[in-house]
């Protein structure tokens, strides 16, 4: 496999070896070894199965305390995947990266705990695939508005994106209380 490393220390586009023939293709799409030489860690607690419309905006989701590491990949169609570095005390803090994400291209992106993270649906509908290395726990979900001018994601769309309407609602990060961000040290810190 090959791993390309982004401008967020930690975020990954993760590209596994195919191996592809007329019968069709085989992938591992998780190897704990290989995996943990890349920088992931040993275990994940929850598998996500996700199915979106085109121009659907899911996102931009975190859990404090109790962060989410996520392995993120597309089983059917395409979206571009987002990971934004929420962490006040981090040297990329307010940045983010994104990567396209696809069943034709077969490329994962890893977002680690203490990162925002959201997709958009570029194909007529995308099947999506993630790993938790925490449990789901509704009471720590936080929400970070997908167009906070703060942060300036780049997304690929061709008109207003569709919302849920928590996501429409979600605060901008400098309107987040201070004890609902992580920290690089996993504590709440102050926003800069």
């Amino acid at each position: 496999m090959n791993v390309r490393t982004t401008a967020i220390a930690g975020v990954l586009i993760i590209e596994p070896r195919v191996f592809g023939d007329a019968r069709g293709f085989f992938l591992e799409t998780w190897q704990r070894d290989r995996y943990l030489e890349a920088g992931l860690p040993g275990a994940f607690v929850q598998d996500n199965l996700a199915r979106s419309r085109r121009g659907v905006l899911r996102g931009l989701h975190f859990q404090h305390p109790r962060a989410q590491g996520k392995l993120v990949h597309v089983l059917e169609g395409e979206v571009f995947d987002v990971a934004v570095d929420i962490r006040p005390d981090s040297p990329t803090f307010r940045q983010w990266a994104g990567a396209r994400l696809s069943a034709e291209n077969k490329h994962q992106f890893w977002v680690p705990a203490g990162l925002a993270h959201g997709y958009v649906v570029l194909s007529d509908h995308a099947l999506l695939a993630y790993k938790c290395t925490e449990l789901y726990a509704p009471e720590h979900e936080r929400s970070l508005r997908w167009d906070d001018p703060a942060v300036g994601i780049d997304w690929p769309l061709p008109g207003e994106p569709i919302l849920s309407d928590r996501d429409r609602e979600a605060p901008l990060l400098a309107d987040l209380p201070a004890a609902s961000l992580p920290t690089l040290a996993g504590r709440p810190g102050p926003v800069g």
